[in-house]
């Protein structure tokens, strides 16, 4: 389970970036190569809706002044939703395992150190006071005020919690495992699933048309696999056809 955590955790973090790119790119619609929903958009209808949403983000070319940069809606739904549950699964986590700061040694009425001893005592208490200050100061802390971190730095903070990377912290419960392990796999979905990468089977709508015997379609289900950076590949269920990236292949 843990592996699991870590290994979506780093996801989200390196793929971040290319949410960033995609959020002001135009939605690629083609053919094989280019993600499974990418493609099935292309056999299937475009999603009209989404469109519509996307062109009222731009001003009218009338207008005078400068027009914003249309955005990607559902990329930036995306973006705040995996930003929103990774912060709030830290901050929840954070409750739980992070160690509260040494406590400050009480002030102590400045004199001259006479003797050995008090100077002793003296350095004793600067050093005692400088580790609480430094403790309560560590910037491996979960800790935040206004603005939210961003969904990068909550992957990582996160990603060395269940690591057990060292820190002013307890070890994980398997309670907090287990939410940790839950936002991040759903977070990696909707991640790979607006950047069309994840590794997916969809079932066509509409039915196989190689003819059989070259009297009548086959009508069967066609199923589309693909995504995880390999070319969709289409099989019928009925007569076995498959189709690849050249074309039909059986």
């Amino acid at each position: 389970m843990t592996c699991t955590a870590a290994s979506d955790l780093r996801t989200i973090a390196l793929t971040w970036p290319d949410l960033n790119q995609a959020l002001g790119a135009p939605a690629q619609i083609g053919g094989f190569g280019r993600g499974l929903r990418g493609y099935l958009a292309a056999i299937e209808e475009h999603d009209v809706e989404t469109a519509a949403a996307i062109r009222l983000l731009e001003r009218d070319p009338a207008q005078i002044g400068q027009r914003p940069i249309p955005i990607r809606l559902e990329v930036y739904a995306t973006m705040r939703t995996v930003e929103a549950a990774l912060t709030e699964c830290a901050s929840v986590v954070a409750e739980h395992v992070q160690r509260a700061p040494i406590p400050t040694p009480a002030p102590r009425r400045a004199a001259h150190a006479r003797t050995r001893a008090e100077r002793v005592a003296w350095d004793d208490h600067a050093r005692r006071v400088h580790a609480a200050q430094a403790d309560a100061a560590d910037p491996r802390r979960w800790r935040w005020t206004g603005t939210a971190p961003s969904a990068q730095y909550a992957a990582l903070w996160l990603l060395g919690r269940v690591t057990a990377a060292h820190g002013p912290f307890r070890p994980i419960a398997p309670a907090q495992q287990q939410h940790v392990t839950a936002v991040a796999a759903d977070a990696r979905r909707r991640i790979e699933r607006v950047l069309d990468t994840g590794d997916e089977t969809a079932a066509l709508s509409r039915p196989c048309p190689r003819m059989i015997h070259m009297v009548f379609p086959c009508g069967g289900t066609i199923t589309v696999h693909g995504g995880a950076g390999t070319s969709p590949l289409a099989h019928c269920d009925r007569c076995g056809g498959i189709w690849t990236e050249l074309g039909a292949a059986a």
